[in-house]
């Protein structure tokens, strides 16, 4: 589908954008408040937009989706036709004028092979987290607001073995796959033809009957992640997600009460072994003191005790990279067996 991109004021400063490198975000809060991110910093820009021209750009968004944006339907989530995503919130529900976020596509696709030091990454962790996806460890990606956790799904998701079957669930398609053998599901505002809603958590349900290798979840925010451990504890290794936490320990207490959320009275103590028999890696991304995305850190579940769940921190960022911690991962076998890890990568 085409979009109407003629004598459109944002349209053609959207165009105009395209070719700035840098730019990881597009709001526009009103027809003479328009800001882009850079280097994680918003910088304002002297542009003037018609309100006319704003509420043409949403409509002729939502169209090309295949949505509505309107009283009735508010808030938009789709994306645009270069990949990236855009997210909208009209009148009366924000003040004066629709509000609009853009996260950008990044048009040159980071693999560990082509973006050394991206995340403050080079050589050595890249054969590790290289290794991680070979050995079907389940990893959760976790960090804030714009770090970049999709950017670095991806980069998993490129190392996933062509012979392997993919499932993918996401509220808006972001995510790439290179197997032949995938599935993209989309859950974002979209229902069926009597007005019922599917779900996330009803596509990863649906999902354990597709024959999946691998499980992915773009980003985990609710009830969804129940079922997403039950997926990881009865044999689809290798499965992935993100979830939206600031810290490891964060996102260990961001996970536990997402999985509260599916409805089940169960103990926390039992949430908690779960949690740890379902997830080998939880990596850290943060952004450091000046804006760079980058790995923080890289941190290990172990096991239960009591009612504490057993981790340590594998590696952690420090003077420009990731420096080991000096403890070697327990499924460090599994990596160099499966992974092709070096038997000495953990010697410190």
């Amino acid at each position: 589908m085409e979009t109407n991109q003629t004598d459109n004021s944002v349209w053609n400063f959207l165009n105009d954008l395209s070719n700035k490198k840098g730019i990881t975000e597009v709001v526009i809060n009103g027809p003479k408040s328009v800001f882009v991110e850079r280097g994680g910093k918003f910088i304002q820009l002297n542009v003037s937009l018609s309100k006319n021209d704003i509420y043409s750009f949403t409509y002729d968004v939502a169209s090309y989706n295949n949505k509505e944006c309107d009283v009735d339907q508010p808030i938009f989530d789709g994306v645009l036709p270069d990949g990236s995503r855009i997210n909208i919130i009209i009148e009366p529900f924000v003040d004066k004028s629709p509000a609009i976020s853009i996260r950008k596509y990044l048009k040159d696709f980071k693999t560990f092979d082509t973006a050394t030091g991206a995340f403050g990454i080079f050589d050595r962790w890249s054969v590790f987290f290289k290794a991680c996806v070979m050995a079907r460890a389940n990893i959760i990606v976790s960090g804030g607001t714009g770090v970049g956790k999709t950017t670095f799904l991806n980069m998993l998701l490129n190392e996933v073995h062509h012979d392997e079957r993919v499932i993918t669930i996401e509220d808006t398609l972001e995510l790439q796959i290179n197997t032949p053998n995938a599935v993209r599901l989309e859950a974002s505002l979209k229902s069926t033809l009597s007005g019922n809603q599917i779900t996330v958590r009803d596509l990863v349900k649906n999902t354990l009957r597709m024959r999946p290798d691998r499980i992915i979840v773009g980003e985990t925010r609710g009830g969804e992640i129940f079922d997403l451990f039950q997926a990881m504890n009865t044999g689809h290794n290798g499965s992935m997600s993100s979830v939206h936490a600031n810290s490891p320990g964060e996102c260990l207490s961001r996970m536990e009460t997402l999985y509260l959320l599916a409805g089940y009275d169960v103990p926390y103590h039992v949430v908690r072994r779960q949690m740890a028999s379902a997830i080998n890696i939880i990596v850290q991304i943060s952004r450091d003191d000046s804006g760079k995305r980058i790995v923080s850190n890289i941190s290990e579940l172990t096991g239960v005790e009591g009612d504490r769940i057993l981790s340590h921190d594998l590696a952690t960022y420090n003077d420009g990279g990731l420096k080991a911690s000096g403890i070697a991962p327990s499924i460090l076998s599994k990596l160099i067996k499966e992974g092709d890890l070096p038997h000495d990568f953990f010697d410190v």
